[in-house]
């Protein structure tokens, strides 16, 4: 059911830097900052040829990465996420097979639809699905 890696995300405490680190330190091609609301995160991207890098940090009061960012200050990785052909198909399966999902569909990064699973239900894993 799962498609290719689509990206590695982690957790920073300070986005400005882990840009530059990637950016100038290792010399990767990085995205501009992109804040997003409903998810409570601001975002980076960093392209590699076979995948990419989500440099995440907390964007508002209540965002879950300050939560993993309070229990882990030099932040980390926060989840992996996978392609997926159907974001509902995908959804349906994991619920017949008892894996938590996480909240409701809701739009990504990429402007496409995503969901989570519960990291308890994949060896202490936070998946991300995202629609293909």
């Amino acid at each position: 059911m799962i498609g290719r890696l689509n990206h590695v995300a982690i957790a920073v405490p300070d986005l400005a830097a882990a840009t530059a680190q990637y950016a100038q330190t290792l010399g990767a091609a990085v995205t501009v900052p992109q804040d997003l609301a409903e998810h409570g995160v601001t975002v980076v991207f960093v392209t590699l040829p076979n995948t990419k890098i989500e440099l995440l940090a907390p964007f508002g009061p209540a965002s879950p990465i300050q939560g993993f960012l309070d229990k882990n200050p030099s932040g980390g990785i926060h989840h992996l996420c996978y392609e997926v052909p159907d974001i509902h198909a995908a959804r349906d399966r994991m619920l017949a097979e008892g894996a938590r999902v996480l909240g409701a569909i809701k739009t990504g990064a990429h402007g496409k639809p995503v969901l989570f699973l519960h990291p308890k239900d994949f060896t202490g894993t936070l998946i991300e699905l995202e629609q293909a």
